[in-house]
């Protein structure tokens, strides 16, 4: 390390080269009144080359490396931390609403149906069918760990989960039901009239509002914390090497510029296509606002079980992870990177992958 801090020391002090920090797009620049371009290049190059040489002799301990990797890591995310749940009857209420597939129109489809809880809160569909069989246009998006989403659904059009789980409720495509009357007759059992009473703590707390209440009450439970949230805790063995080299990869490239906190994502809004453009027909955000910025714009996805919940994307037309991670660097960040790239960035993905 001497060595690199010496060689770095007598280049910026040189009267006819500016030094610039190793990473950067140049290294040195040559003085205005300089006029033999090659000798330049040449000189550069030299400097280039030794700085490189001298880094990669250079061995870190590795506690280091992985205490400056964590350090970096831990202003960019946040761990996952389990809801504390207040009324359990509240939760178990939503939770049966959730599996309640009488609450649709041919009485087969419930919550479940799309955000399944075996499979991470997807069905692994491009799109999902509704009560007659007719697909959505977009890829249902995981129930799980959605309590950290800034709004739901892709074009963030509710604002909570409590919006967010009534909404498919009347959607014709959906579940099919035709007004917040019907539901409401959907639930006219002595058992549901007990469970609203005893969640709520008052008579008459069936209502169309304390449906949604009480199935986001249930979501905000399924957060899967795993094993990056062991290392962002401290403890380095958390992650293997491939993993770590992942995560250093994933944090240069710069894909925490949308992905970030604790779900590594959900956190704003996106244009897809923010460096070179991206072929889709969908609107985005601009079907929600009106407003011409917004057009091809979404929520950004958190990353939180990624490596489960394809096929990925708003229309669930990338199958695969490796995939979608190419089309990410080229589109949101203007980047070829390489397959060794990418089997290392999906490592770091996949230790995303958590447990309820």
């Amino acid at each position: 390390m001497k060595k690199i801090l010496v060689l770095l020391l007598l280049v910026s002090c040189s009267k006819d080269f500016f030094y610039m920090p190793y990473g950067s797009k140049k290294i040195v620049k040559k003085e205005i009144n300089k006029n033999d371009h090659q000798v330049q290049k040449d000189i550069e190059k030299s400097i280039e080359s030794d700085i490189k040489k001298q880094i990669t002799e250079t061995k870190l301990p590795e506690a280091y490396k992985d205490e400056t990797l964590l350090n970096e890591a831990k202003d960019l995310f946040k761990p996952l931390v389990k809801y504390q749940i207040k009324n359990q009857k509240l939760v178990d209420l939503g939770k049966k609403l959730y599996l309640d597939a009488s609450l649709s129109k041919n009485g087969k489809i419930s919550c479940n149906s799309c955000h399944r809880l075996d499979t991470f809160g997807v069905d692994n569909e491009v799109t999902s069918p509704g009560h007659d069989g007719t697909r959505g246009g977009r890829n249902s998006p995981s129930s799980f760990n959605a309590a950290s989403n800034l709004a739901q659904f892709w074009d963030g059009r509710a604002k909570d989960l409590e919006e967010q789980a009534l909404g498919p409720l009347l959607n014709p495509i959906e579940h099919g039901l035709a007004s917040k009357e019907e539901v409401l007759a959907k639930l006219n059992t002595d058992e549901y009239k007990k469970l609203f009473k005893e969640a709520f703590g008052k008579e008459d707390a069936k209502t169309f509002e304390n449906v949604g209440v009480a199935i986001a009450e249930f979501e905000r439970t399924l957060v899967t914390p795993g094993k990056f949230d062991q290392f962002l805790s401290g403890d380095f063995n958390a992650l293997n090497e491939d993993e770590k080299r992942g995560l250093r990869k994933f944090i240069s490239i710069g894909c925490t510029s949308c992905h970030y906190g604790a779900t590594l994502g959900g956190q704003d809004y996106q244009k897809l296509g923010l460096v070179e453009d991206y072929p889709t027909k969908d609107l985005g955000r601009f079907e929600v606002t009106k407003d011409e910025d917004d057009k091809f714009v979404f929520k950004v996805p958190n990353l939180r079980n990624i490596e489960k919940t394809g096929p990925y994307l708003h229309d669930g037309s990338i199958a695969s992870l490796e995939e979608m991670i190419k089309i990410m660097a080229k589109h949101q960040i203007g980047e070829k990177i390489t397959d060794e790239d990418v089997k290392d960035i999906k490592s770091f993905l996949v230790s995303l992958t958590g447990s309820l």
